[in-house]
């Protein structure tokens, strides 16, 4: 049963840009395209067009940041909590967009997406992209939308280091930034350990070199592992005090 402030049943939509030969040149020199980011949005667009919110995910994380798909889905949208009529993002107030980043793999092109000049899943072949690229691409969304300036841009984590990118890149397109559990930069420390995260990916036998698309399962015992060696970097020691 859905709650009474909740937003109900929405949509993930589709955006699609950077066709060929206007592909979007990511920092690394390398260039991308077509490019299709999946995002949905809740509440109302003001006649200024001035009360958009962006709100950015965690590394994991994708659009459905609020309501259902369907009267009978039982996975609310991540932020559900906080995005709705009365809570926190009050969607009567203001309009909340949320995209899925490029290389999110949940509806936006990423290393499962088809490479159009192979007809096959990148894999491997997917470019790096880093999170300026991701930032870059969401601009491309929000003058999309027609939206000059938005109210701010919120996120923790990753989502959070978007919002620091924003207001570096764009500070002109937002007028407050709403960071949360970020970092403008990773210590040596947590580069080497995401490395030993991806090391155990690579360590599964079901990993093959990236080409698991066509396989029945990929490569989930490595990934899982990862995720447990990255869920305890996220956590202080005093949290895992409280936490067990």
């Amino acid at each position: 049963m859905m709650e009474a402030n909740s937003v109900g049943i929405v949509q993930t939509q589709y955006f699609t840009f950077a066709q060929l030969p206007d592909d979007l040149e990511l920092e690394n020199g390398e260039r991308l395209g077509p490019i299709t980011l999946a995002y949905e949005t809740y509440g109302r667009l003001n006649a200024a067009r001035s009360n958009a919110i962006l709100i950015c995910h965690a590394l994991s994380g994708d659009a459905h940041a609020a309501g259902y798909h369907s009267a009978e889905d039982t996975k609310i949208g991540w932020w559900d909590d906080s995005i709705g009529p009365g809570k926190a993002f009050d969607t009567d107030k203001y309009f909340v967009i949320c995209s899925n980043v490029i290389g999110g793999c949940k509806g936006s092109t990423g290393p499962s997406s088809i490479n159009p000049a192979t007809g096959k899943p990148y894999g491997l072949s997917f470019p790096v992209v880093t999170v300026a690229d991701m930032v870059n691409a969401q601009r491309r969304l929000i003058d999309y939308l027609g939206i000059d300036r938005l109210l701010t841009v919120v996120g923790g984590s990753m989502g959070g280091m978007q919002g620091l990118q924003w207001a570096v890149a764009y500070p002109n397109r937002v007028r407050s930034v709403i960071p949360l559990a970020t970092t403008a930069r990773l210590s040596p420390q947590s580069i080497a350990l995401d490395e030993v995260g991806r090391q155990a990916i690579y360590a599964d036998p079901r990993w093959n070199n990236g080409d698991y698309y066509d396989q029945e399962t990929g490569p989930n015992s490595g990934l899982a592992l990862a995720r447990m060696i990255g869920h305890i970097t996220y956590l202080s020691d005093a949290s895992m005090h409280d936490k067990f």
